[in-house]
C-alpha cells in the first residue's frame, strides 16, 4: 500500500503514524497538557465538547491502572510508552445556553475528532500517539472509576518513538507506516457507490 496523497494536502497528514516501538523517555504533565488543549480546540456539535480524557504518566499508578485494562497483545509494547491516555465521551451534554442534558448522538464523531488533534499535536512536539480498541472497557471504567453515561472509545499510548528491534520479532515486520485505501474507495459524488 502507498503512502502518497492522491491530491496535496499538508505533509503532516502522511508523516503521522502510530508506532509501537518507544524508547520510554519521560513526558511531562506540561508537555501532555499541550496535547489535551489541541484536542480541547476540535470542533463539535452545538459546541459540547463531549470528550473527556483520563491520563497516566509511566511509574505512576494512574498509569498503571490504564495500562491493566489493555488485552496483553497491547500490554507486551505499551509498557514502554510514557504516558497512557483513555479517551472516553459523555453520551448526553448540555448544549450552550440550556440546563438540561440531552442525549448527545455525536459524541463519538466529535470525539474522533479531538483525537486526531491530540495525535496531530503529538507529532508537532516530536512525540508519537498510537490509539488502541484493544483493551476491556469494562475493567477500564472500574479502574477509572467512570460513571454511567459516558463511552470508552480507546487508550492512546504516547512516547518518543523508539528502534524496531526493541519490538518482539513478529512486531518488527509491522513497524512500518500503513498505507491507506485508494481515495475512489472512499470518495463518491452524488450517490453511495461503494461496494462494500
Amino acid at each position: 500500500m502507498s503512502r502518497n496523497p492522491e491530491a496535496p494536502i499538508d505533509s503532516r497528514f502522511v508523516q503521522r503514524w502510530s508506532p509501537r516501538s518507544f524508547t520510554g523517555k519521560p513526558i511531562t504533565a506540561g508537555e501532555l497538557m499541550s496535547l489535551f488543549e489541541a484536542a480541547r480546540w476540535a470542533p463539535s456539535t452545538s459546541n459540547t465538547q463531549p470528550w473527556r480524557f483520563v491520563y497516566g504518566l509511566a511509574g505512576t499508578p494512574g498509569f498503571e491502572s490504564i495500562f491493566q485494562a489493555l488485552v496483553p497483545f497491547n500490554q507486551s509494547w505499551a509498557r514502554a510508552s510514557s504516558a497512557l491516555i483513555a479517551v472516553l465521551s459523555a453520551q448526553q451534554t448540555i448544549a450552550p445556553g440550556t440546563t438540561e442534558a440531552k442525549p448527545c448522538a455525536n459524541h463519538s464523531f466529535d470525539t474522533g475528532a479531538a483525537w486526531m488533534s491530540l495525535a496531530l499535536q503529538a507529532e508537532a512536539m516530536g512525540w508519537r500517539a498510537h490509539a488502541m480498541g484493544g483493551f476491556d472497557a469494562q475493567a477500564l471504567r472500574q479502574q477509572l472509576g467512570v460513571p454511567g453515561g459516558f463511552a470508552a472509545h480507546c487508550v492512546v499510548a504516547v512516547g518518543e518513538q523508539g528502534p524496531r528491534e526493541s519490538l518482539p520479532q513478529a512486531l518488527q515486520e509491522r513497524e512500518v507506516p500503513s498505507g491507506r485505501q485508494p481515495m475512489h474507495a472512499m470518495v463518491a459524488e452524488g450517490r453511495f457507490t461503494f461496494s462494500g
